[in-house]
């Protein structure tokens, strides 16, 4: 009798390692095809390739800055924020990693509408004082913003390279990389390459 359960639990325990086995080999093949998650392109009113029409805004604490345009060889980042979004106050730090990192070619704006000084306060809190800080509901209608944290990004052209929802550092980076591949998103790229194939 003893004999007998020892068997069956070891017979056990070696079909749970096949299956535990086969499992993760399932897990691994979904893995690989399984596609990097980029910006989600929402239905917007600036499509990828347009021109938007610059605009001068004033910034918080003085200054102005144009949204749009060309700017010299260098692109512009406009990122929509608010103080009371949990996502964004995530993404800040990773914003200004970015405004640092990439500031031989890029620009970066922050974004939004609403308490002046919400967003200073939360400027300040993630070390963002030096970037350009507007609040205009202009420049949000303008490129169709309605949910946040989005992002902008325009090319040294004055065109819409890409844009997005963004809700990870990954997404912010896949602007860039759908920028420097001359497509609308990393989707696109992934359907263009698939369809090639």
């Amino acid at each position: 009798m003893m004999l007998t359960s020892q068997i069956l639990l070891w017979v056990a325990v070696i079909v749970l390692s096949v299956l535990v086995a086969a499992l993760a080999r399932q897990v691994g093949i979904l893995h690989e095809r399984i596609a990097p998650a980029g910006a989600l392109t929402l239905h917007q009113k600036v499509n990828v390739g347009e021109v938007p029409t610059p605009l001068e805004l004033k910034t918080v604490g003085g200054g102005s800055v144009v949204v749009g345009g060309t700017r010299g060889g260098r692109s512009q980042l406009v990122f929509f924020a608010a103080p009371d979004c949990p996502v964004c106050k995530n993404l800040l730090p990773v914003l200004r990693s970015a405004a640092k990192d990439e500031a031989d070619w890029l620009e970066v704006v922050l974004a939004g509408d609403g308490d002046e000084r919400g967003y200073q306060s939360m400027a300040i809190e993630h070390g963002l004082q030096g970037t350009p800080l507007v609040l205009s509901e202009a420049l949000g209608r303008a490129f169709g913003v309605s949910k946040l944290p989005y992002a902008v990004l325009i090319d040294e052209a004055g065109r819409v390279a890409s844009l997005g929802l963004i809700n990870s550092r990954e997404h912010l980076e896949s602007l860039f990389e759908a920028k420097e591949r001359g497509v609308a998103s990393i989707q696109e790229f992934l359907a263009r390459r698939n369809g090639g194939a």
